[in-house]
C-alpha cells in the first residue's frame, strides 16, 4: 500500500522504523530477528537504507522485497544517486514495481567511503530532486524524501536552504518528508512554522533516535549535523560508560520527546532502530500505555 494512501487514511499518528542492511549473514539474521520483534509495536511502514556510498545497494532489494512477500510490513526502499546511472535506475524501479515495491525514499546520498564530497555519476543525477522528478514519471510510487531540521551539513544558508529545497522536492513530486533525527524539539516546531509560511504542506515526519550509545551518537551527530543540546550532554556524562544507564535514560528522554511532539500534532514518529528492537518497543509501548 502506498505510504500517502496510508497518511491520508490514518486516524492516529503512524509509528514507522528505519533498518540498514547488513553486509554479513549474521547481520542479516539479527535483521530479520529485529523485524519480528517489531511487528509486535505494528509499524505502518518499514524502510530499508543504502549501505554508506550505495554499497549494498542488491542487499538493500532483497530484503526489501522480502519483506514485502514475507512479513506482513509495508516496506518503503531508499533510492540513492551514488553510482547510478538512469538506466540503471529506470531498471531498478522496474523490478520494484514488479515485486509489488509502492513506496520509495528519494535520497542524494552520501559519497562512497574516501570521497569528501559528492559527484553525480555519469549518465546519473546530482541532486534529490532529480531523482525525485525521475521517479515520478514512472507515475506509480509513492515518494518520501529527507529535510534536515537543523539544516543539511553542506547548506550554505542552513534551514533556509532545506526548507527551499523541501518546497521543491514537493513541487516535482514528493508526497511526504521524514527528518533527520534531532533532540531539540524548539528547533524542529521552528523549522515547521517556516515550512508551512513557505507553502510547504506534504507531512513532515520526524525522525528519532533512541540513545543507546553516546559515543556513538556524538560520532553520528558530527557527522550528520544535528545538535546535541548542553542539557543531554550533562545528563549523559556521568554515565556515558554505564550502557545499560545509557539505555534506560535514552528511553526516558525519547519518551518524553515523543510526547511533547505528539502533543504538536506531528503525523507520525519515525525511529531509527539501528537494527535493534528494545529501545524502540520500550518507548512505543510507554507511549500507548
Amino acid at each position: 500500500m502506498k505510504l500517502s494512501d496510508i497518511l491520508q487514511q490514518a486516524d492516529a499518528p503512524l509509528i514507522s522504523c528505519e533498518f540498514f542492511p547488513p553486509k554479513t549473514d549474521k547481520g542479516e539474521a539479527n535483521l530479520w530477528q529485529c523485524l519480528d520483534e517489531l511487528k509486535a509495536i505494528e509499524p505502518a511502514y518499514v524502510s530499508v537504507t543504502y549501505g554508506a556510498g550505495g554499497s549494498t545497494q542488491e542487499r538493500t532489494k532483497r530484503i526489501v522485497t522480502r519483506i514485502r512477500e514475507e512479513t506482513g510490513l509495508s516496506p518503503v526502499a531508499h533510492l540513492t544517486c551514488v553510482g547510478a546511472t538512469e538506466t540503471h535506475l529506470c531498471a531498478l524501479l522496474d523490478a520494484y514495481r514488479e515485486a509489488g515495491i509502492d513506496n520509495i525514499l528519494a535520497l542524494r546520498g552520501d559519497p562512497p567511503e574516501g570521497m569528501d564530497h559528492f559527484e553525480a555519476t555519469a549518465g546519473g543525477f546530482n541532486h534529490a530532486t532529480d531523482l525525485i522528478a525521475f521517479i515520478r514519471r514512472h507515475n506509480h510510487f509513492s515518494i518520501g524524501c529527507a529535510t534536515y531540521p537543523e539544516g543539511h551539513p553542506e547548506s550554505a544558508n542552513g534551514v533556509a536552504d532545506d526548507i527551499r529545497y523541501l518546497k521543491l522536492k514537493q513541487d516535482l513530486g514528493a508526497d511526504y518528508a521524514i527528518t533527520q533525527y534531532f533532540f531539540d524539539n524548539e528547533a524542529f516546531f521552528r523549522f515547521m512554522e517556516q515550512a508551512a509560511a513557505a507553502g510547504v504542506t506534504i507531512p513532515i515526519i520526524p525522525g528519532i533516535m533512541p540513545i543507546t550509545n553516546f559515543d556513538q551518537i556524538e560520532r553520528f551527530s558530527a557527522m550528520c549535523g544535528t545538535t546535541i543540546p548542553d542539557w543531554l550532554k550533562t545528563k549523559m556524562d556521568p554515565i556515558r560508560e554505564d550502557t545499560e544507564a545509557v539505555q534506560r535514560l535514552g528511553i526516558e528522554l525519547a519518551i518524553d520527546q515523543c510526547r511533547e511532539l505528539l502533543a504538536h500534532g506531528v503525523p507520525g514518529l519515525h525511529f531509527y532502530t539501528l537494527n535493534k528492537s528494545v529501545a524502540t518497543i520500550a518507548i512505543v509501548n510507554e507511549l500507548k500505555s
